[in-house]
């Protein structure tokens, strides 16, 4: 009978852990060549994949510094392709696509998480309608009066709905 109960109990806790590691929301990795498509999407493998909890400006949207525009969402772009400068990059992704087909992820190059580094570099912002895990980050940035936050801009969700 003790045999039985400690074989029950094992079976009970392998079918626990199953079901926490299940509801994890990053379900798998894609990996591999990333083309970057703006400062928050990537392509991998023919997958996009939208950098999780950040928001970059648009590729046609202008910011200000030093009272001259420049386009600030291609400077994301830029600057997020010399970061990953052909590495491979891993791609943790959630098991639901958003509404635009995309998969939603963190994304890593050499060990160096891309969601947080552009935020942390302010060439893109922390989207918290979605995301709270990058906002101490955002601040790091503003302090620091980094990429966006050395000029003026207008926030990436506000400018899409403006335009």
């Amino acid at each position: 009978m003790k045999n039985l109960t400690e074989v029950l109990l094992k079976v009970i806790i392998i079918i626990i852990m199953s079901l926490s590691l299940s509801t994890n929301i990053f379900a798998k990795e894609i990996i591999g060549i990333a083309n970057i498509t703006d400062g928050d999407t990537i392509n991998i493998l023919q997958k996009k994949i939208r950098l999780h909890g950040i928001d970059a400006p648009e590729k046609a949207q202008k910011c200000s510094k030093n009272n001259k525009d420049y386009y600030c969402g291609l400077t994301a772009k830029i600057v997020l392709k010399k970061k990953v400068n052909k590495n491979i990059v891993t791609c943790k992704v959630q098991k639901k696509k958003d509404r635009y087909g995309r998969y939603i992820g963190v994304c890593f190059s050499k060990k160096i998480n891309l969601n947080k580094w552009m935020v942390r570099n302010g060439y893109a912002v922390a989207y918290k309608r979605y995301s709270i895990d990058y906002v101490a980050d955002e601040e790091y940035a503003k302090k620091n009066k980094l990429g966006l936050w050395s000029g003026s801009f207008i926030y990436p969700e506000k400018w899409r709905k403006l335009n």
